[in-house]
C-alpha cells in the first residue's frame, strides 16, 4: 500500500495533543476518521499502566478534542472499542434449547479487568460524550477478538501458529527421539521436544501458554474491518458490538491448529506456564452481533475453523524457506 499513488503517511506522537492536532490540520477535509492507535496487549498493559493509559485512553481524546478545536465537527469518527471491556460481566438468555446461554452486547455493563480495558472504556465514553455533546456523528465498535496472519507475534492465536509453522519447518530435519528406541543416553528436558538427524540429537522448545481454559468469540479481522466501514456509512451515529457470537476455549483453538498439520495429539508440545496468566482473568467472552445485523446488514463470512486454518496456513508457507 506504501507505492499507492493516493496513500500518505503522516508521522505523528498519538500521545501528543500538538503531534496530533498539527497533522488533523493538514487533513482538516477528510470524510471520516478511524482511531485504532492503541497499546492493546492486555498483559503488557499491566507492566506498563501508564503508557497503556496515554496511547489508548488519552490518544483517543486527543483526536477527538483536535476535532472539536479544528471545526472538523462534520468528520465522521470511528472508535475502536474492545470487548475487553466487558471483563468478568456477562448477561443471560434463554435459548431453544431452555438452556442458560451466556453473552455480551451493546447493553450489558462494563466490568474491566486490565488497565487497557479501562482505557478502552475511557476512550469510548469519550466518544459518546462528544457525540451527544456536540452532534458529531462518533460511532464506536465493540469488536471481540479478531485474528488474522497479520496479528502481532506476541498475541495467543499468531503464537501458537508461528509455533506450528516454525515447527512443521524443524521436524523434518530428523525422526523423533522416542526413549527406549534410540540408543543415545541423555537426560530429556520436559520443555524440550527432540529429535535425532545424523545420529545427532536435535531439540525445539515447547509452546508455552498460560490459560488454555479461557473463552473467546474469535473472528477474522478483515470481516471486521468492513464492520468498521459500515458503521460511518449510516445516516445516525451508534456502538455496536461486532463478532461471531460463537466462543471456544484456547484449547480448542490448539486442536483445530494442530489438527490442521496432522498433528492429533499436542500435548506432548505445550507447556503451560505461570508467566503468562494474568493477575486478573477474563474467562469468558461471548458477543451478541444481533444490533449489527439488523441495522448493518453486517454477518462474519469466516468461520472459527476457517480463521484457524488459515492462519496456520501462513505460517507454515512462510517458514517453508527459512533456514531454521
Amino acid at each position: 500500500i506504501l507505492n499507492n499513488e493516493n496513500f500518505n503517511l503522516a508521522q505523528g506522537d498519538i500521545t501528543d495533543a500538538f503531534s496530533v492536532s498539527r497533522i488533523l490540520k493538514e487533513y482538516v477535509h477528510v470524510d471520516e476518521i478511524y482511531n485504532l492507535a492503541a497499546q492493546s496487549h492486555v498483559a503488557v498493559s499491566f507492566k506498563q499502566p501508564a503508557l497503556t493509559w496515554d496511547i489508548t485512553g488519552k490518544g483517543c481524546l486527543n483526536i477527538l478534542q483536535s476535532m472539536i478545536d479544528l471545526d472538523m465537527l462534520s468528520v465522521r469518527f470511528y472508535q475502536a472499542s474492545s470487548s475487553e471491556m466487558y471483563g468478568k460481566n456477562f448477561d443471560t438468555r434463554d435459548s431453544l434449547l431452555s438452556n442458560v446461554e451466556r453473552y455480551q452486547d451493546e447493553e450489558t455493563k462494563f466490568l474491566p479487568q486490565s488497565p487497557y480495558a479501562i482505557a478502552k472504556c475511557a476512550a469510548h465514553y469519550m466518544t459518546r460524550l462528544v457525540r451527544e455533546g456536540y452532534g458529531m456523528h462518533a460511532s464506536a465498535g465493540i469488536l471481540f477478538n479478531h485474528e488474522g496472519p497479520r496479528r502481532g507475534e506476541t498475541f495467543v492465536t499468531r503464537k501458537i501458529t508461528k509455533w506450528i509453522g516454525e515447527y512443521c519447518k524443524w521436524k523434518q530435519k530428523g525422526i523423533r527421539l522416542t526413549p527406549g528406541v534410540h540408543d543415545i543416553d541423555f537426560t530429556p528436558n520436559p520443555d524440550l521436544i527432540y529429535r535425532v538427524a545424523h545420529d545427532e540429537v536435535k531439540t525445539f522448545p515447547k509452546l508455552r501458554l498460560g490459560n488454555l481454559e479461557a473463552y473467546r468469540d474469535w473472528g477474522y479481522a478483515g470481516d471486521y474491518v468492513e464492520a468498521m466501514w459500515m458503521m460511518l456509512q449510516q445516516e445516525s451515529p451508534d456502538d455496536y458490538v461486532i463478532c461471531t457470537g460463537k466462543t471456544h476455549t484456547i484449547r480448542e483453538f490448539l486442536g483445530v491448529a494442530f489438527s490442521h498439520v496432522g498433528i492429533k495429539d499436542w500435548s506432548n508440545c505445550v507447556v503451560q506456564d505461570p508467566e503468562f496468566y494474568r493477575p486478573a482473568e477474563v474467562d469468558y467472552l461471548r458477543g451478541c452481533n444481533d444490533k449489527a445485523v439488523d441495522k448493518l446488514g453486517w454477518t462474519p463470512k469466516h468461520s472459527f475453523e476457517e480463521l484457524v486454518r488459515m492462519m496456520v496456513d501462513h505460517d507454515v508457507k512462510k517458514h517453508r524457506n527459512d533456514n531454521i
